[in-house]
């Protein structure tokens, strides 16, 4: 995981100081990671993002704005480290205005000002032709305060061409150091400039004098030559000769002037015409300067010429508009759909598709473009996701087959290879030489990563469902984020100007909910089927599985895999609940994930199975000093182990199901489980009857750590049969006491259901196997002694009616002790606890035969009555301590089926004959006291 980046941090600006749209550069560090990352820049309060151009990671230039502030910071916010800080100040200068007379350093355009808000050309009226300065003095500059003189004077202005002009602000901030003669001369210069807006038509009357004395000169003649002739006929004639005149004159100049006036009228002709084509040149350039834009990707002004070439000419009846207008059209139609191919044209930012919307809104495209962005994206989103199973099928594929021939090839190679030894036991395996070819080409680049690892190892399915989700998660939010924008109608604009377009884009949006609510549904539906085409095809009905599967299913996935899967969705379900998009669209993918849960358990349950039943090849039969192999902690770990990789699956997230919620799942879990129970029980049944041909001991060893002396059976080269079946049952005996309850606990801990049944069929199986295999022991090692008891009763043709006095206890009843003894050896050497088991079910074995021998004994002579007491009184001292009810009750018969003995001296005989016998045998006997075994317990 990448560490979080730092603030910005602002450390320099160039220059520090200037008037607004002042272009400046911002130096520093952690200035963001791209144009995108950039969200606010601020300086002396005023927002400056719309004309900041970002330039690299330290370095971001943009124009001041109108701040209200004179000075404040430089604050630069991103999308990866927030809102930042800066160490460096502006202070912003406010403009002076320069007269067209006035010396600057910058040219000033006097027709035109740049508007540098929107990059566009402005036309503004020429400026006041007005001196600059009106006194005709010298100006001197004072240093008086800015913002004094603005409190002295309030809504006042030091301009003498603004309306709120103060001579007393223009005389302080000018001339405050002129003297006051020179004032005088400035009163008398503005005299002047007022007498000057007569002088016009006084010079006009001063030219046409000379014109105007000789008009009255002939009218004076005229008038005179009238009075002295006083006659009607002089009066006509010189009437007519006066029109003659005139005539001749008003002819002799239309010939002096008519060339003067002709060119005087094409000269007018031709500035009207250049006034117009000035006037409205913008009309004239804009076709061409459109199609420029457009090149440039400048739409913003596009749009902004089209909106003000409408509502100037849109109705205009000049046919030169018109016929403009009309190109005009043209080429706007051509943009419109550029930009709806652009709009629809896949893959596209969400910035974008917002932008190229707001385009076709403000240019009056017809349709809905937000709609079919929206629609387009949808197919695009199910296209991709098609497409990713289709390109990990064919993988997948042609992964299998590129192995196969591999394989096929590397076996040839290795039959005709000279190196290959056909003598040698040892022979190469192909697999295993495929498996260094592969690990070969898998190692043969060191720059692929853990990843690459990853999905070399990882199944097919798996990576696919890796990429499927992730193309949703990252396909998905963008999506959603337009439908968003367009029901709230902030696709089109973020101001109220605009507010028809958003009021028609909630309506549209309120009539296409369920439209759009059945696209989520299909996108959902689609990445649930796929996911369950590749992973659960047995869920899909037949139809769906040709458009959803076609995997080859060679093996089911592991537990292991199908949890990284469970967890893989769950992650994509908490992105797209993060949306905000409402749970009954994402339902379907709760249930995915429970249906991946159950079978996570179910698949991991059968392979712990299967695991369980291959623990009959691990078993070492290495006894320790308690009489257990390595068996029953290797079953208890194998499923702790089954259980803790469960332990994601089973545990619930916001808004999931419990897996057991199902009366099905329950009785399939219980039902594994108890089949795991009894998976590991036919292990210990097929280990302890197995035949000694089948089982290797060569392993076969005592743990040294032992304190018992006959703790041992490392002399022994192998086991007999006898022993596995005692440590068969030490190890069941250890299972009933300790290991089935802790597997119980294990599942309750893990929420399993059933666990009491679990444990009751598991206990009543292992009880079942332990009592077999108890009868079989004691068959092995019972039946031999209780047989060899009758022949050794009658050896040497023994009557009980003709015996002699007897001398001790036979030799047939000391051999029979010392086999009980050695199987007692035989039970203690591999487990102490199961000592007194077995012993009791031993004498009674023997005390019932003793029992019936006696009874079918005719009659007793004396002595034979005192022999068979003697015997019968000593097996029965000897192993008094393993004597049961039923062995006492087996004693009892066999001594009442005895004559009584009469006399004191047969009584006394019997007992020092029984206290030789203890004497002699104390060593062999020391096993049956029970200070010793008490001993050799503890």
């Amino acid at each position: 995981m990448s560490r979080a980046r730092q603030p910005p941090l602002v450390t320099g600006i160039s220059p520090n100081e200037g008037i607004a749209w002042t272009k400046v550069t911002i130096r520093g560090e952690n200035l963001g990671t791209g144009p995108t990352d950039l969200l606010g820049l601020t300086i002396c309060g005023h927002n400056c993002l719309l004309t900041a151009e970002w330039m690299s990671a330290s370095k971001i230039v943009c124009r001041v704005g109108q701040a209200k502030n004179d000075k404040g910071d430089i604050i630069v916010t991103t999308k990866s480290g927030g809102k930042g800080t800066s160490t460096v100040s502006f202070k912003l200068l406010k403009p002076e205005k320069i007269g067209i007379l006035d010396q600057s350093a910058v040219w000033v355009d006097e027709m035109n000002y740049y508007d540098m808000r929107t990059d566009r050309n402005k036309g503004i009226p020429p400026l006041s032709l007005r001196p600059a300065n009106p006194l005709g003095i010298e100006i001197d500059k004072g240093r008086f305060p800015q913002k004094d003189l603005e409190s002295l004077f309030p809504g006042m202005s030091a301009d003498f061409t603004s309306e709120n002009f103060s001579a007393a602000w223009y005389l302080i901030e000018n001339h405050s150091t002129t003297s006051f003669d020179q004032l005088k001369t400035a009163v008398v210069n503005l005299k002047k400039q007022a007498n000057k807006k007569n002088e016009g038509s006084l010079a006009y009357v001063k030219g046409g004098l000379s014109t105007f004395f000789e008009a009255q000169d002939a009218l004076s003649a005229i008038h005179q030559k009238l009075e002295a002739d006083g006659t009607e006929k002089v009066e006509g004639s010189m009437t007519q000769k006066l029109e003659n005149v005139l005539n001749r004159a008003s002819n002799t100049a239309d010939t002096l002037f008519q060339e003067v006036l002709g060119r005087k009228d094409k000269a007018d002709s031709t500035r009207n015409a250049l006034n117009v084509l000035q006037r409205f040149k913008f009309l004239f350039n804009l076709p061409l300067n459109i199609e420029r834009n457009i090149q440039k990707g400048d739409y913003d002004v596009v749009i902004n010429d089209y909106e003000k070439a409408k509502s100037l000419f849109g109705k205009t009846e000049v046919q030169v508009f018109k016929k403009y207008y009309a190109e005009v059209e043209t080429r706007i139609e051509a943009l419109r759909e550029l930009l709806l191919d652009k709009l629809l044209e896949t893959p596209s930012t969400l910035h974008d598709q917002k932008r190229y919307i707001r385009y076709l809104s403000d240019l009056h495209a017809p349709g809905d473009p937000a709609w079919q962005c929206i629609g387009a994206q949808h197919q695009w989103i199910l296209q991709l996701m098609h497409n990713c199973k289709e390109t990990y099928v064919k993988e997948q594929k042609g992964k299998d087959t590129f192995l196969f021939y591999l394989y096929i090839y590397t076996y040839i190679t290795l039959l005709h290879s000279p190196m290959l030894d056909l003598d040698s036991d040892v022979r190469p395996s192909p697999i295993g030489h495929l498996s260094q070819t592969a690990s070969l080409k898998r190692g043969s680049s060191f720059q692929s990563g853990r990843d690459d690892a990853w999905r070399y190892k990882a199944p097919q399915q798996v990576v696919f469902v890796e990429k499927l989700t992730k193309l949703v998660v990252s396909q998905l939010p963008n999506f959603w984020k337009l439908w968003v924008s367009y029901v709230n109608g902030s696709l089109f604009s973020e101001t109220a100007e605009k507010s028809g377009q958003m009021e028609r884009s909630k309506k549209n949006a309120r009539q296409r909910q369920n439209d759009f609510k059945k696209m989520i549904q299909e996108v959902m539906h689609s990445l649930v089927k796929l996911i369950r085409g590749a992973l659960l095809p047995f869920s899909l009905r037949e139809g769906e599985l040709r458009q959803y599967g076609g995997w080859e299913m060679k093996s089911e996935l592991s537990g292991q895999w199908l949890t990284h899967v469970i967890q893989t969705v769950r992650l994509s379900s908490e992105s797209l609940t993060a949306l905000e998009i409402p749970n009954d669209m994402l339902q379907i993918i709760q249930d995915l994930i429970l249906d991946l849960r159950v079978r996570c358990i179910i698949v991991t349950l059968q392979h712990t199975a299967e695991d369980i039943k291959r623990l009959a090849e691990k078993e070492d039969w290495v006894v320790d000093n308690e009489g257990l192999t390595s068996l029953p902690s290797q079953f208890e770990q194998c499923i702790v182990r089954s259980l803790q990789s469960l332990k994601t699956v089973l545990d619930c997230k916001p808004g999931e199901a419990s897996v057991f919620q199902q009366q099905k799942t329950q009785e399939d879990v219980c039902q594994l489980s108890i089949g795991i129970m009894q998976g590991f029980i036919d292990c210990l049944e097929q280990l302890s009857t197995k035949p000694d041909g089948d089982i290797d001991t060569s392993h076969l060893s005592v743990d040294v750590s032992s304190p018992d002396l006959f703790g041992s059976i490392h002399e022994e080269s192998s086991l007999s049969s006898e022993q596995r079946l005692l440590i068969a049952l030490s190890n069941c005996r250890y299972l009933e006491r300790h290991t089935f309850l802790n597997i119980a606990e294990h599942f309750e801990k893990h929420g399993f259901q059933g666990v009491d049944k679990i444990t009751q069929v598991s206990m009543e199986s292992l009880k079942e196997l332990d009592q077999r295999l108890f009868e079989m022991y004691i068959e092995f090692k019972a039946d031999p002694i209780v047989g060899s008891l009758e022949p050794g009763i009658y050896a040497g043709y023994f009557d009980w009616k003709d015996c002699l006095v007897p001398t001790g206890v036979r030799n047939y009843l000391k051999e029979a002790l010392v086999n009980i003894i050695a199987v007692h050896a035989e039970v203690f050497t591999i487990s102490k606890d199961l000592v007194p088991r077995v012993m009791s079910r031993v004498v009674e074995a023997v005390s019932e035969e003793l029992s019936r021998l006696m009874q079918c004994v005719s009659s007793f002579s004396k002595n034979g009555a005192l022999q068979a007491k003697l015997e019968i009184c000593a097996l029965r001292d000897t192993v008094a301590i393993y004597l049961t009810p039923e062995s006492k009750s087996s004693f009892k018969q066999a001594l009442e089926a005895l004559p009584q003995l009469s006399s004191g001296t047969d009584r006394k005989l019997l007992e020092e004959l029984l206290n030789k016998f203890k004497s002699s045998m104390h060593l062999q006997l020391t096993c049956f006291q029970a200070s010793s075994s008490a001993m050799m317990k503890t």
